[in-house]
């Protein structure tokens, strides 16, 4: 018994070491994510730009997560998700030293998008964890309770950065200030490199080129096309979106054929599989395009427009802060929800939570508490999708494709936070009449943002019913 007992609790001892190191990992990747918002209007009066171009630096970014998560994953399942997660650290880092020292707007861009990188951090991440828990016969709960403390962390980080990074600003020089993360980024290749191993089972195999390519021109002219819709490009960006859409037929017919596809889109029939890929899409869409939309609708002056709180920038950041705070309690309390009832039963939990928070703001959006309450229970849910989709992903997946799945749940996130950005774009300006410059559009257009997050996270609660009763569980 006390033989048994011991390796246990050394492999548990061990586990929870690389989740401390990987929780600094993440608690920087928040940083960097909750850092430069407070100083948007800076940067772009230091680079000597509109503040309408600060748009690129969004968009950017989005268009090279879709690109590399996909490619890292697979790269991670071949030659180590370790590794390449110390490659993502080094890339992020040198991107982010190029920041404080440039005052060129292309190069900013340009680094501005290498930054981006971090975005398979955490697919990496939770993909490692698997590998070193499945052994022991809990990876699954191993997994999920891992992931909850890596997006605590996340979602700490992301709060420090505003707040300090806020206070920052009105204080020192702006290069000052952009060096902080870029340091802190530094210091996480080396906790990487000194404090994490490397996955126990490394699966080789040879890396599909014409894949990644027939993935990369689909996704540039997909999220391009998005890109140019916002920009209201007409015929050009309805081309490309739908080249797009079109280049993913070559691109599923190729990956059938191919003995080690970079992408095994098999798993998009699997039945325990396909729901998480779809509530991952589908929860983009509010995740990450509807919290500009909320911000906005805040700031509006009512006595102006007839709608919004017309709240200073101090309580439209304790709003968001409120939310992020929310989100780390849903992390924190979806591998206890799990264990309580089931997997399954805990994501349809929480993006019933999504759903309801949203379609709370068509009744409930005139006061204060009301968006607070709203925007508290969607942060809730927010954030146990977060940390399970991954983890849940990971117990699903086939053995040698660990880091895809993980992996997918991220970059179809992207897909649909990059969808709901240009529809929610151009639903807030029809109709927009108003003559101040600071509000996002027209109330019909904020309609629409609550109307489609709500209901779209309803619909991935249904597809998550189909889910075998089952899934994502310890066997």
């Amino acid at each position: 018994m006390t033989t048994t007992a011991r390796p246990v609790r050394a492999r548990l001892g061990a586990l929870a070491r690389v989740v401390g190191f990987l929780a600094f990992v993440e608690f920087t990747s928040g940083v960097l994510q909750g850092w430069y918002t407070p100083m948007l209007t800076d940067i772009a009066r230091h680079l000597g730009v509109h503040d309408a171009d600060v748009n690129w630096l969004e968009g950017s970014q989005l268009m090279l997560s879709a690109l590399v998560v996909p490619i890292f994953a697979k790269l991670g399942d071949m030659i180590g998700h370790k590794r390449m997660l110390l490659v993502s650290t080094a890339l992020t880092a040198a991107a982010s030293l190029a920041l404080p020292f440039t005052d060129s707007f292309a190069v900013f861009l340009i680094a501005w998008t290498l930054q981006g990188f971090y975005v398979v951090w955490l697919p990496l991440e939770v993909a490692l964890i698997w590998s070193r828990s499945r052994a022991g016969g809990h990876g699954a709960l191993l997994t999920a309770r891992a992931a909850g403390l890596l997006v605590a962390a996340l979602e700490a980080g992301a709060i420090s950065g505003a707040l300090v990074g806020g206070a920052l600003i009105d204080a020192l020089p702006l290069w000052i200030v952009l060096l902080v993360p870029a340091l802190a980024v530094v210091a996480c290749f080396f906790v990487i490199l000194w404090g994490v191993t490397e996955s126990p089972d490394l699966h080789g195999g040879r890396f599909d080129t014409v894949g990644m390519v027939l993935l990369t021109l689909a996704l540039l002219a997909f999220t391009g096309g998005l890109s140019l819709l916002r920009l209201d490009a007409g015929a050009i960006a309805w081309a490309l979106t739908a080249a797009g859409l079109a280049l993913l037929w070559p691109f599923a017919a190729w990956e059938r054929r191919s003995a080690d596809p970079l992408i095994d889109v098999r798993m998009f029939a699997d039945p325990t599989l396909w729901p998480v890929f779809l509530t991952a899409g589908l929860f983009g869409v509010s995740v990450l395009g509807a919290q500009a939309p909320l911000s906005t609708f805040a700031r509006t002056d009512p006595d102006v427009h007839g709608y919004g709180l017309g709240t200073t920038g101090f309580a439209t950041s304790l709003i968001i802060g409120l939310y992020l705070i929310a989100m780390i309690a849903g992390a924190l309390l979806y591998p206890l929800a799990a264990r309580r009832t089931s997997p399954r039963r805990a994501l349809i939990g929480a993006s019933a939570l999504v759903g309801i928070g949203y379609l709370l703001f068509l009744p409930f959006h005139d006061a204060y508490g009301q968006l607070v309450t709203n925007m508290t229970i969607a942060g809730v849910g927010s954030g146990a999708l977060v940390a399970a989709l991954p983890a849940a992903a990971a117990a699903a997946a086939p053995v040698t494709a660990t880091g895809q799945a993980t992996g997918l749940t991220n970059g179809v996130k992207t897909v649909g936070g990059a969808i709901a950005s240009c529809v929610f774009g151009i639903a807030l300006m029809n109709g927009a009449t108003d003559v101040a410059e600071s509000t996002a559009g027209s109330f019909a257009g904020y309609v629409t943002v609550w109307i489609v997050c709500g209901v779209t996270a309803l619909v991935a609660a249904a597809a998550l019913t189909l889910v075998p009763k089952g899934a994502f569980t310890d066997r």
